[in-house]
């Protein structure tokens, strides 16, 4: 098992090369809460926006009598509303995801864990909110959230492939899944399109080792799952190659036409990359305005 307190310093490892990250909404209801961070909106918040003309109703107190010296008509000094997003994170922990095909390399759920911590502690530097998909874990800001996602992310889950958490889902949200996604299908659709339907949208990361994109397989060849669970000999294992390429192929096109039609953004992280370009193609997927 994966120790939380070494997972997390690996993390901020990564993440301190970057600055704080923002996350992007689109939506903000059912996420305002006063943050470090302002967004360029009247409201609660302590920095200044903008002066305007008292209107009927306006508070005496609210007015800004320096600014309302300079001439006959009484203005108004707004603030900033401080906003906070938040941020669902989902990563699957199923028995696929501890794949490695070389010693050399982590497993896929070893760099998954990274990568979500990492960005988690982004966030949480930047004043948003990060949880985890589901009931267990609701989005929470601070160094103490970080370290229970640390310890949640180091539990490993006993099938072969994990469902995505769709359960709980906060309107207007931002979500981020990591998975090899090569379990069942149907049940991505099924958590994205849940999503979409609260106006939940975000960023899904494919994790892949190396071998599982280029098939090298040759001759007699046993193919077992991590799990135990599923096992297949074959004595011609290039004769296999092209179906499974074929059909890997079938599954990131639907997995891409998925994301599209949610709106949501798709990634491929290989494990042989370095965990830098993953993190940093997290980073940037949920710092572009587009999410």
């Amino acid at each position: 098992m994966t120790q939380p307190l070494s997972l997390r310093e690996r993390a901020e490892a990564e993440a301190g090369r970057m600055p704080p990250l923002l996350a992007r909404a689109e939506h903000l209801a059912g996420t305002v809460l006063l943050g470090e961070h302002g967004r360029r909106r009247a409201g609660l918040g302590d920095d200044f926006w903008q002066y305007r003309p008292a209107q009927t109703g306006d508070s005496r107190r609210l007015i800004d009598h320096r600014r309302s010296a300079r001439g006959d008509q009484q203005f108004v000094r707004e603030r900033e509303w401080q906003i906070a997003q938040s941020v669902m994170l989902w990563v699957d922990q199923g028995a696929s995801m501890r794949f490695a095909s070389d010693d050399n390399l982590p497993t896929k759920i070893e760099r998954a864990r990274l990568l979500s911590l990492a960005i988690a502690i982004l966030l949480v530097r930047g004043g948003e909110r990060v949880g985890l998909t589901g009931t267990s874990l609701p989005p929470r800001r601070g160094n103490t959230q970080i370290l229970r996602l640390a310890e949640s992310f180091a539990l490993d889950a006993p099938e072969d492939y994990a469902a995505p958490e769709h359960r709980a889902m906060i309107p207007h949200a931002r979500a981020v899944f990591l998975s090899d996604f090569l379990g069942d299908i149907r049940e991505v659709e099924l958590a994205l399109t849940k999503a979409a339907d609260r106006g939940v949208r975000g960023v899904v990361l494919q994790i892949l080792d190396p071998s599982e994109e280029a098939f090298p397989f040759r001759g007699r060849t046993i193919f077992e799952s991590v799990g135990g669970t599923l096992r297949h000999e074959t004595l011609k294992a290039n004769e296999l190659r092209d179906r499974y390429l074929d059909r890997l192929a079938e599954r990131k096109a639907r997995l891409a036409h998925l994301c599209r039609s949610t709106g949501w953004h798709l990634g491929l992280h290989h494990t042989n990359d370095s965990a830098q370009s993953g993190l940093l193609w997290l980073y940037r997927a949920l710092d572009r305005g587009s999410l």
